[in-house]
């Protein structure tokens, strides 16, 4: 998934949340729906029950269905949470160990000799990321057998060797997938249905099909030209499997985290290793960098749907997006509701026409360089394209950046503003409610 998250770091204190402001909550998705800016739906969970839903925008823009509260969206990546779960069951029961060694189902892929279990969990195990295949675009709407996918693992081969580093890769997930039905002598979709759907009595959470508007599944959109275009391309799940296979509403996707924070799904000890984070990473866990605030959670994105998905252990506190259309990175719509959650200043977005200024290209210039602090989590570098400024964070994708006056530049997609002082090589970064000063290196 590519993402511009430059920042997740809020600064909580001690504030809790016993009861919060729902009218500014309700603005923000209001606003986003009548701006055109945003489609899908939001629950919150407190101590295992939902204190708070809301639902924006359509599900099916042609037909004019609006979104509520029973419709499914395609979570993407915070599928793999529900993997690990069902791996760490297996692991609980016997059946499978977190250094059995990937060689034991399928030798023919490279280093499976040296990738173990655990490896695939955590994202070390340096397969290549099979949606970086260069035919994915096409092959990802077809049916996928597991032969052909485990042919297009080997062929694609390895980055890294076993354990060097962590770096995310789908292959892993799909491989899990895969394993698990070998140990099961069951499909996926079973495994899922009988063990999460069914113990959790989920309604509205499956393995994808083909959406199916007429059930209340969403479609997903693109905003253009003052029009809504549907994304018409849909991966066939058979080829995500558990890495992005799933569909659910924000209620059922909270309901699977409370079960698994609460003890319902594996053990205390099962959990504790799922939580267990190295370089951010645990098992089917992202350990979430919020303030002082312990955070676990995923994020997902496939076919235009984003998602993403949080639980805040001591507060027993879960909160899950899911959009069909969202015109910017779901982190930033995400961040302003925990805000907004835990009563802190939050400034609700102003989607007033942005008046941009244009600049010559040598006056540019003085902009240019790499700008970094021990305050902010990563290097950001300042290049140009003629007269358009570019913006890169380490480690993410570049993205352009408008000139609102002289020295100071915003982008409504990242819904980030920076604000350059040449005189002194600084530069302020003002995103999710917060400012950081970098200085050029």
């Amino acid at each position: 998934m590519a993402k511009y998250i430059f920042v997740f770091l809020i600064c909580f204190g001690s504030m809790s949340a016993q009861t919060f402001d729902k009218s500014k909550m309700d603005s923000l998705f209001n606003l986003l729906e009548h701006n055109q800016k945003g489609m899908g739906s939001f629950s919150i969970f407190s101590n295992g029950k939902e204190i708070y839903q809301k639902s924006f925008g359509f599900s099916n823009v042609s037909d004019k269905t609006s979104a509520n509260e029973l419709t499914k969206y395609r979570i993407g990546s915070i599928s793999k949470t529900y993997t690990a779960t069902i791996i760490m069951q297996l692991v609980e029961e016997g059946k499978i160990k977190l250094n059995t060694l990937l060689s034991k189902y399928f030798p023919k892929i490279p280093n499976a000799d040296k990738i173990t279990i655990e490896s695939l969990l955590r994202h070390q195990s340096g397969l290549f990321n099979i949606t970086n295949d260069e035919n994915f675009s096409i092959w990802m709407v077809e049916p996928q057998t597991r032969e052909s996918m485990i042919e297009r693992i080997i062929k694609n081969g390895t980055t890294f060797e076993p354990k060097e580093k962590t770096e995310y890769s789908n292959t892993n997930y799909i491989l899990l997938s895969y394993i698990a039905e070998i140990v099961e002598n069951k499909n996926f979709r079973n495994i899922l249905e009988n063990r999460i759907i069914k113990p959790l009595h989920l309604k509205r959470t499956e393995f994808g099909n083909k959406i199916n508007p007429a059930n209340n599944e969403a479609l997903s959109y693109n905003f253009e030209n003052s029009e809504w275009k549907l994304i018409e391309s849909q991966t066939d799940m058979s080829g995500p499997m558990g890495a992005g296979g799933i569909v659910s509403t924000p209620t059922e996707v909270n309901i699977f985290f409370t079960n698994l924070f609460s003890g319902n799904l594996v053990s205390a000890n099962a959990l504790s290793q799922m939580e267990n984070a190295k370089n951010g990473v645990g098992l089917g866990l992202m350990k979430l960098p919020l303030g002082d605030k312990e955070i676990y959670g995923h994020g997902g994105s496939i076919d235009g749907f984003e998602s993403f998905a949080a639980y805040f252990p001591k507060d027993k506190l879960s909160l899950v997006l899911t959009t069909n259309y969202l015109y910017t990175q779901i982190s930033n719509v995400f961040i302003g509701a925990v805000q907004i959650y835990f009563g802190m200043d939050y400034k609700l977005p102003d989607f007033a026409p942005l008046k941009t200024i244009e600049l010559k290209p040598e006056e540019l210039d003085v902009y240019l360089g790499k700008y970094s602090s021990p305050n902010f989590p990563i290097d950001i570098t300042i290049t140009k394209d003629g007269n358009i400024l570019l913006v890169q964070g380490e480690g993410q994708p570049q993205f352009p950046i408008d000139a609102i006056s002289k020295d100071t530049f915003y982008s409504e997609k990242v819904m980030i503003t920076l604000k350059f002082l040449p005189e002194k090589k600084k530069m302020m970064v003002e995103q999710g409610g917060q400012v950081y000063e970098l200085t050029k290196e």
